[in-house]
């Protein structure tokens, strides 16, 4: 697979093109050498992105990348291809962790590995309900994603597998209901969160990845509606009050 330095001219038209949405260049790119559909780019130790982590690089949501990612899957992108570096992810685990649902569709129908380790929290659904990304959450879950963790069903508010994992033997310690209490509340899953307390959660549990309490959690802003937020403010938009 070739390499190519950050500085390399066809670097730099390769991220102009996906980070622009320039969908004509891209494809003239791709036409002009198929392989750079899985180039990389970067140092190999240091870390490197090809062009389908360009396009689901945070932020995310960058013009036409829904088009962008089928272009690249479609010129042979590798979808399960992760970074380089101390670090590794897919491109699904990063489009989970900005909540890109059309993105994450297109990985997911392109066969990328729902279960993969190795993201900044784990899995692309562990990435997604930790970051409360709940549009691909949901969509991983009902692709069939493993649920391992009382905090990931509660996330999603499935009774089912919460059940589940409350029936095992030995039975999960309280830090492991609390934290399925939290992610509950966070995801606002109020029959979860039910069920969880029946179990024995606190209802003030703490986490050790969050300050917040489970009361403070519910009233969060999720990260689709918080990167909404700042794009309307980016484009001048302001609230009723001003």
């Amino acid at each position: 697979m070739d390499i190519l330095a950050d500085h390399d001219p066809a670097a730099f038209a390769l991220v102009a093109a996906i980070h622009g949405g320039d969908l004509d260049a891209l494809r003239a790119l791709l036409a002009a050498d198929p392989a750079r559909a899985n180039v990389r780019v970067g140092v190999e130790d240091r870390g490197w992105r090809t062009p389908l982590l360009m396009a689901t690089d945070w932020p995310g949501y960058f013009p036409h990348a829904p088009e962008s990612v089928a272009l690249l899957l479609e010129g042979g992108a590798d979808p399960n291809v992760s970074t380089g570096g101390g670090q590794p992810e897919t491109p699904l685990h990063w489009a989970a962790s900005t909540d890109d649902l059309e993105v994450a569709e297109l990985l997911v129908d392109a066969g990328a590995d729902l279960d993969v380790p190795g993201g900044s929290i784990g899995t692309p659904l562990e990435n997604a309900v930790g970051y409360g990304c709940w549009h691909v959450a949901r969509l991983l879950a009902a692709r069939g994603a493993r649920i391992d963790g009382l905090w990931v069903a509660g996330g999603l508010g499935d009774l089912h597998r919460i059940g589940e994992l409350l029936a095992t033997s030995p039975p999960p310690p309280a830090g492991d209901i609390g934290a399925g209490f939290w992610q509950a509340c966070h995801g606002g899953q109020r029959r979860a969160a039910e069920l969880l307390l029946a179990a024995g959660a606190d209802p003030n549990a703490r986490v050790e990845w969050a300050s917040d309490s489970p009361l403070d959690v519910a009233g969060r802003v999720d990260t689709r509606r918080e990167g909404l937020a700042k794009w309307l403010q980016s484009i001048g938009a302001r609230p009723a009050s001003e």
